[in-house]
C-alpha cells in the first residue's frame, strides 16, 4: 500500500524560507506528474506547482518564489519556498499520479507577518 507523507512544514516569519519535502512508501510502478498544492481556511484546494517529464508548472502567485524539484530514485517530491508572504499560509498537500493516484495527509505552514 501506498502512502504519501509530507514534511517541513512550520511557522516562518515573512520573507523566510521553508522546504518540504513528500515522500513515498510503498511500490510505485510509474509516476506521470508529482505536485504540490495547498488549501488555506476558508478557501479551495488550489495547484501550487507540478513536475513531470514535460517540465514544471507555477501558479503565478509563487513563480519566482517557490521551486519544484524531484529524486525519482528515492519516490521524492520537494519544494523549496522562499520570500514567504503571509498570503502563503496554508496545508500544503503533494499529490502523484501515474500508475498510484493519491495525496498526502498534508503539512502546516504558517507565515507571520
Amino acid at each position: 500500500q501506498v502512502q504519501l507523507v509530507e514534511s517541513g512544514g512550520g511557522l516562518v516569519q515573512a520573507g523566510g524560507s521553508l522546504r518540504l519535502s513528500c515522500i513515498a512508501s510503498g511500490f510505485i510502478k510509474y509516476i506521470n506528474t508529482m505536485g504540490w498544492y495547498r488549501q488555506a481556511p476558508g478557501k479551495q484546494r488550489e495547484l501550487v506547482a507540478t513536475i513531470s517529464s514535460g517540465g514544471t508548472n507555477y501558479a503565478d502567485s509563487v513563480k519566482g518564489r517557490f521551486t519544484i524539484s524531484r529524486d525519482n530514485a528515492k519516490n521524492t517530491v520537494y519544494l523549496q519556498m522562499n520570500s514567504l508572504k503571509p498570503e502563503d499560509t496554508a496545508v500544503y498537500f503533494c499529490r502523484f499520479t501515474g500508475s498510484y493516484d493519491g495525496w498526502g495527509q498534508g503539512t502546516q505552514v504558517t507565515v507571520s507577518s
